[in-house]
């Protein structure tokens, strides 16, 4: 009896982010991305999240490759934390393989990786799986999307793309291999739904060569373009422009200058002699005469913009005079973060371009008419959108319905439903898909009982009440200590807090025997209620019972 083809999205389903995609045939997983998602901001202390990638645990014996379709931080930000549980072998493009190799420098893997380079038009044979990678038009060099076919039929995978036709590499999308994947027929077609929701088409990365010129033209100072470390192509556009201008270019951001670098070695990105400088060097120059490249568009608090809003990048100051340009797009759930940090520029003197207010950053993913001429260029027989929150997917698929594919061989699904294909197409129970945040070196050990900890914490502060205790008695010996943090103006609370003293005094008063730790209930509830009566705040009340 022939294996069934099951496909099991664990990430950027149902969110922007985190793209993580196994596709399986008999006792064979083909794993495609391994992305990471930023925080929203109510997720206080979260670095970023990753993939819950449970589900392929049991499974790591059968995990063939892994397959990457570029080098944005949403598709290799968690490569490196899955390629520490999954030893197995990634293959990706050239330009797409070298952002990988400098982010698994920074993060000094226990064992080597096994890096394959592949490039469009090649052939790869992985298990029963056949992979033909091919060029998409992307905000990236090299991206590409995926022709894989299994004995059960050809999946397309569209990456992220669009239908740039006058791309700044030269480099259009390979409509020729589409049509041939047509040619074939195609089983299931996976495609980008980001701007789903976006009538029309999206506009070429050339159009922001006009608005780049006007801002170098028209700015008196010096010109700050934000942009994401991985963009590689934007950063090839600035220092074109610059060069035009006759202004030199810095780099500002550590991920950013190594990418750059990186890209500099393998002729991604071509710099003129003399024209990239350091920060110190390019100081010395007429304010007029620069251009600096840096990171934070997303508001991030450590990366360059967010300290230049706050005036607390050790080697970079805002200055009257300096343009601010915000060249990416906002990622849902940053809005907040992103308005304040803009705020804080103007406050301290810059000007500052951001869409929509100016054409400094167009989509690198494809809208309606874009995803339309997908669907009818392939003709899929089932049709899965993914890369989007609910409502892309949900859109997508009405797209994917006026264009005349049956409602039962579309599937809009979340993360972690199990899709397998057949005669028809069925939806299967639903497998671990969630959330798995990285705190600084804990991977997964921060759950949302403590985002909610934290987030009250935040809100209303915590009150903690010390006290000796003697079990024998049953009585307190001695005042308590109140520590309050977050909560009250402590030089202007004293009548409070001396009666939360003696709350605490005659919550601690139990009969002989009472053990601490139920004494330290007794105290909770009592100085909780007590707070919330005189104040209408709740703050984390931590009783702590010091037995004698």
């Amino acid at each position: 009896m022939a294996e069934k083809l099951r496909i099991v999205p664990l990430g950027g389903l149902g969110e922007v982010g985190k793209n993580l995609m196994s596709i399986e045939y008999g006792r064979n997983v083909l794993v495609v991305d391994a992305g990471i998602m930023f925080p929203e901001s109510d997720m206080l202390g979260i670095d970023y999240i990753i993939p819950d990638w449970e589900y392929l645990r049991d499974k790591e014996s059968h995990i063939r490759a892994i397959v990457i379709t570029h080098g944005h931080e949403d598709h290799i930000g968690a490569l490196s934390h899955f390629l520490e549980e999954f030893n197995v072998p990634v293959y990706a493009t050239r330009l797409t393989r070298g952002l990988i190799e400098v982010k698994l420098k920074r993060r000094r893997m226990s064992a080597p990786a096994t890096l394959h380079t592949c490039a469009p038009g090649d052939v790869i044979n992985i298990g029963p799986f056949t992979i033909e990678p091919y060029h998409v038009c992307h905000s990236i060099p090299d991206g590409v999307g995926l022709g894989i076919t299994t004995p059960a039929g050809l999946i397309v995978h569209s990456g992220d793309f669009k239908l740039d036709h006058t791309p700044v590499d030269g480099w259009p999308t390979d409509y020729a291999k589409l049509a041939e994947f047509s040619g074939r027929g195609v089983l299931v077609l996976l495609s980008d739904s980001t701007n789903s929701d976006r009538p029309g088409n999206t506009p070429s990365e050339a159009v922001l060569n006009d608005a780049f010129h006007q801002v170098m033209r028209e700015a008196p100072g010096r010109v700050i373009v934000a942009t994401f470390a991985s963009l590689i192509s934007r950063i090839q556009q600035v220092v074109d422009v610059a060069a035009q201008h006759g202004r030199k270019i810095a780099i500002a951001g550590r991920a950013m200058a190594e990418n750059t670098k990186m890209a500099r070695e393998l002729g991604y990105l071509n710099i003129p002699e003399g024209m990239l400088m350091t920060l110190e060097e390019i100081k010395k120059l007429p304010a007029r005469e620069t251009a600096i490249m840096a990171t934070g568009t997303q508001g991030e608090p450590t990366a360059v913009l967010s300290r230049l809003a706050v005036g607390q990048h050790h080697s970079l100051h805002i200055q009257e005079g300096d343009t601010v340009v915000f060249s990416s797009h906002t990622i849902p759930g940053n809005e907040e973060l992103i308005h304040r940090v803009v705020n804080r520029l103007f406050q301290q003197g810059a000007d500052v371009y951001y869409d929509p207010l100016s054409p400094v950053h167009v989509s690198g993913h494809a809208s309606q008419e874009e995803q339309k001429l997908l669907i009818n260029l392939l003709r899929p027989r089932f049709f899965v959108p993914i890369h989007g929150e609910l409502r892309h997917l949900k859109q997508h698929g009405k797209t994917a319905r006026q264009l005349g594919i049956p409602a039962e061989n579309i599937a809009v699904v979340e993360n972690g439903y199990v899709l397998t294909f057949g005669e028809r197409l069925e939806i299967g129970e639903r497998v671990p898909g969630g959330y798995v945040f990285v705190d600084g070196a804990r991977v997964g050990e921060i759950g949302p009982a403590v985002l909610r900890e934290r987030e009250a914490l935040g809100r209303d502060g915590f009150v903690m009440s010390i006290i000796r205790y003697e079990r024998r008695t049953g009585r307190p010996m001695g005042r308590p200590r109140i520590v309050t943090r977050g909560f009250i103006f402590v030089p202007g609370a004293e009548d409070l807090l001396s009666q939360a003293e003696e709350i605490t005094l005659s919550a601690a008063s139990a009969k002989p025997g009472t053990p601490p730790a139920e004494v330290e209930r007794q105290i909770q509830t009592a100085l909780s209620r007590f707070l919330y009566r005189e104040t209408r705040s709740r703050p984390i009340v931590i009783p702590t019972v010091i037995e004698a």
